[in-house]
């Protein structure tokens, strides 16, 4: 063999085994947007609403709230926070993450490893179904209804059937995001905020990659917070048809309608 083509073939060889430009660990991570908000309004809620599931359809909020022995389902005005409609779940439920479909009502509850499905209109219990480990959020696509655990894994159910289908692991730059708590479908991606934190995740539901920040700490003004009452950020409603976005916590007194700022 000749001399340059043995140092053609040791080069080659070489470049074989390089590792691809980006892949030799030293890159930093992509950085992940952070948002802030503009408060559009703000409207009244029961500040002795523990709320665990939150959603926006026909012009009402619907609203689940916890607590053993107080967990209940609501219809709610938007505009005044007035309670329409109500039903009081078992007293050994805690209630948890609700999300509508097809006329139903579709709610968790925290450790009792049983859901509930009520009538959409009339509140009346249809059913019930189980699921292993603890129930948080509950939202959904056009296809699927979509579950947090409390884990970084968020859980897609069959809405006909209420089995589990199959799961995406939450992670920010790599790193697992847990605490995944109140869901909600947004223009194709999960909101879900984290609990006790100011933050909301922004997740991609087909990577389970956190695309997005969003910071929401000093929403509630000082004046509004009673101590040892008013406790964390949770609740995430979305009006597709308007493009309006609504946040509140478990027992705040107001709901806000907010508008995203990226920073």
């Amino acid at each position: 063999m000749k001399v340059t083509s043995l140092i053609a073939a040791l080069l080659a060889a070489a470049c074989a085994h390089a590792e691809p430009a980006g892949a030799s660990g030293t890159d930093k991570p992509k950085a992940i947007p952070v948002y802030g908000l503009q408060v559009v309004r703000a409207t009244p809620h029961d500040i002795n609403a523990f709320t665990e599931g939150l959603f926006f359809l026909n012009g009402y909020f619907y609203e689940s709230t916890g607590l053993d022995g107080h967990s209940t389902v609501r219809k709610v005005k938007v505009e005044t926070g007035q309670v329409v409609q109500r039903a009081n779940l078992p007293p050994e439920m805690f209630g948890e993450g609700i999300a509508p479909w097809h006329g139903h009502l579709v709610g968790l509850t925290w450790k009792s490893q049983v859901g509930f499905v009520l009538d959409l209109d009339s509140f009346d219990t249809q059913g019930k179904f189980g699921y292993p480990g603890e129930g948080w959020g509950l939202t959904h696509s056009d296809t699927e209804l979509v579950m947090s655990d409390g884990t970084a894994d968020i859980r897609f159910l069959n809405p006909n059937t209420l089995i589990e289908t199959h799961r995406i692991h939450v992670t920010a730059q790599g790193k697992p995001v847990d605490q995944l708590n109140e869901l909600e479908w947004v223009e194709g991606e999960i909101y879900a905020n984290i609990w006790q934190t100011d933050r909301i995740a922004r997740i991609d539901p087909k990577t389970g990659d956190v695309v997005g920040w969003i910071d929401c700490k000093g929403l509630l003004p000082a004046k509004d917070v009673i101590a040892q009452h008013t406790d964390v950020l949770n609740g995430i409603a979305y009006d597709a048809a308007t493009k309006r976005l609504w946040v509140t916590g478990k027992f705040w007194p107001k709901v806000f309608e907010i508008k995203l700022v990226k920073r």
